[in-house]
């Protein structure tokens, strides 16, 4: 190895290294709050709640965006938009780069009592948006989607394009090339894209509140007992929930690992 190629390594493992102990550090200084004093906040009925609600809530919204995200992915991924290729594309990226709080407001614009959506819901059902589980899975599947979208894009493109044609001469219909050879194949870069939609939902926070404080989520929650209490309280709450995700996040690489 050459003394320039070293040193550019050894360079890189200092960034390599600054950059890990940049997110280890606080994750780490958090899990203190686990201990027999802090336990006590994990058998608060609100507490649970609040975590089972974040638990459900995004991976129904993972469930959701792998419905509706895929297929807008596949058509990506051949591009069937023509000359809105480009546009399309940053339209469903948009959120991506959207203050959190400002899709709460944008949100609360379309699904509020009084707006175009939320009044239909009211005078129709009588059954009100905001304030509810549904509003909550609306805004993680807001911010949640387009990480879907890009994984099972990139996904669909490997696919060797010889396969759809070869299942073509076979007699094969669209819809079976789409279940029996793109699934399959994209398959990891899909439960990929599952996954950061899952992580990204459960973590949401800004749109969120606005569109329904309650039924509290796990991180609104940690937000509540921060105000209401004190550092001591919400820091418990938030290292019990982190070890949580933690874990999902864990299991959820090791299958998509096994998979792979």
């Amino acid at each position: 190895m050459k003394k320039s190629e070293g040193m550019t390594y050894a360079v890189f493992f200092v960034i390599a290294t600054l950059v890990l102990f940049f997110i280890v550090l606080p994750l780490a200084r958090l899990l203190l709050f686990i201990n027999p004093e802090t336990a006590y906040v994990m058998k608060e009925s609100s507490v649970l709640t609040a975590i089972w609600n974040s638990i459900s809530m995004s991976f129904l919204t993972a469930v959701i965006a792998f419905f509706i995200g895929v297929p807008l992915a596949f058509l990506f991924s051949k591009r069937k938009f023509g000359k809105l290729e480009s546009v399309v594309e940053t339209v469903a990226d948009v959120p991506m780069a959207v203050p959190h709080t400002v899709t709460g407001i944008a949100l609360l614009f379309v699904i509020g009592r009084r707006e175009i959506v939320g009044s239909f819901f009211y005078n129709t059902f009588g059954f009100q948006l905001t304030g509810t589980r549904v509003a909550i899975v609306i805004a993680m599947l807001f911010v949640g989607l387009p990480y879907t979208i890009d994984s099972a894009k990139e996904g669909f493109k490997k696919v060797d394009p010889s396969f759809e044609k070869v299942a073509q001469t076979l007699g094969a219909p669209m819809h079976s090339i789409f279940t029996t050879v793109y699934l399959p194949l994209a398959k990891s870069s899909i439960l990929s894209g599952f996954m950061l939609t899952w992580a990204r939902a459960i973590s949401e926070f800004g749109a969120v509140v606005i569109l329904a404080y309650y039924p509290m989520t796990a991180p609104v929650k940690v937000y509540d007992s921060f105000t209401q209490y004190n550092l001591s309280v919400s820091g418990a709450i938030a290292a019990y929930f982190l070890i949580i995700c933690l874990a999902i996040f864990l299991t959820f690489r090791f299958i998509t690992a096994r998979r792979k």
